[in-house]
């Protein structure tokens, strides 16, 4: 075992290119990298590295082993992983990222049952809007709003999105509803600017797509602040019913034209490929399913 531990400390050094770096990755001092390396030198009989003051580099015979140790290094990771996927308990730490409309409003209640169920897991959870590495910034799941996944992760997917143009019963009562599309350039549009259609909205209809210029007061760039909009009253908004079912729902806010819109995103939750997948991860992503529903609870009624 100790000529594996040396194999593994060789790994980092040729990975990393110096014995400074390496003992840095390690969390241990440089002089305690160099003497393994040097040891393990000894025991295979074998120069492995080219030793500069300023430079060090890897031997012929140290480009092989390095090959071997590598794959060592990355059997062990898989054992890890192995031994994770198949803990009758998730345990450690779990990082989640949310985008931030969907994660406080539906992860985020969820977070004290789902914890109570698992207590030897604790959650860190980043809530944001901005694009997640999974694997160049650590974490293991992401919850995203898109209409279509990034190919190089696997997706699950947790519940449509739909949109819902809506408004206040009081706000109806002097403008009137909207009977066609047609309809909206005689009423006050709220803009969403991230759906990349700023000043023209998209319905389908019989005929295919139809495209309508609509004119307002307000453009903003944020789903939840635009609701406070719509039901402030100053008037019509297109609306993600996870954000405004339950507004639909007690008639705060009355929905029009539902038909001409389709259903062009998806919540997903966004796990990297592996073979055995963390329970950390499974039990999360099932937890989720889970509470939503085949169909959304907002959705609902």
């Amino acid at each position: 075992m100790n000529d594996l531990n040396l194999m593994a400390i060789f790994a980092r050094v040729a990975e990393a290119g110096s014995f400074a770096e390496a003992a840095r990755r390690l969390a241990t001092s440089r002089s305690a990298v160099s003497k393994a390396v040097t040891r393990l030198e000894s025991m295979l009989g074998a120069q492995l590295l080219n030793r500069t003051t300023r430079h060090l580099s890897l031997t012929e015979i140290g480009v092989a082993v390095a090959e071997h140790c590598n794959r060592m290094l990355e059997e062990a990771v898989q054992a890890e992983r192995i031994v994770a996927s198949l803990s009758t308990e998730p345990r450690g730490v779990l990082r989640v990222s949310a985008s931030v409309a969907f994660g406080t409003l539906h992860i985020a209640p969820l977070l004290a049952e789902f914890l109570s169920m698992h207590p030897e897991l604790t959650i860190d959870m980043t809530i944001t809007d901005r694009w997640i590495d999974l694997a160049e910034e650590g974490y293991d799941v992401a919850i995203c709003v898109t209409g279509e996944p990034p190919p190089n992760y696997v997706a699950r997917k947790l519940a449509p999105v739909r949109r819902k143009l809506c408004a206040t019963p009081g706000y109806f009562a002097k403008r009137g509803q909207p009977q066609m599309p047609a309809d909206l350039v005689a009423h006050c549009c709220l803009d969403y600017t991230r759906s990349g259609g700023q000043g023209r909205w998209r319905f389908t209809g019989p005929e295919g797509e139809i495209s309508v210029p609509v004119t307002g007061p307000l453009r903003i760039d944020d789903d939840e602040a635009l609701s406070q909009a719509v039901l402030g009253g100053l008037g019509l908004g297109m609306l993600p019913t996870f954000i405004v079912g339950k507004d639909i729902q007690s008639g705060k806010l009355q929905a029009v034209l539902s038909e001409y819109i389709p259903v062009e995103q998806h919540v997903y939750a966004l796990y990297l490929p592996t073979r055995y997948l963390p329970s950390k991860v499974r039990v999360f992503i099932d937890f989720l399913v889970a509470h939503i529903g085949s169909e959304p609870y907002w959705d609902q009624g």
